[in-house]
């Protein structure tokens, strides 16, 4: 993703949550078979970009809708992508 996007090498070491985080409130790390996809659904510190097509292959949300799904699904609830 780096040598697509060069100005993302910024957060090559992550990122302090906070506001100006890119994943927002809260992210939900989707694994398969034990393995990090590297796929997120997460919030965002750019709500006006919902519904555009900005993302690498993750699910963003707005930070209320995030922290209102990461309160209500365990770790290891299936997820189901269509």
């Amino acid at each position: 993703m780096m040598l697509r996007k060069p100005r993302l090498a910024q957060y090559a070491n992550g990122v302090p949550g906070g506001p100006l985080n890119p994943l927002g409130a809260a992210a939900l790390y989707l694994y398969q078979g034990g393995q990090d996809t590297l796929f997120r659904v997460h919030g965002t510190n750019e709500p006006w970009s919902i519904g555009q097509a900005v993302s690498n292959g993750c699910i963003r949300m707005t930070n209320a809708n995030i922290v209102d799904l990461f309160n209500r699904v365990p770790v290891g609830t299936r997820v189901v992508v269509i």
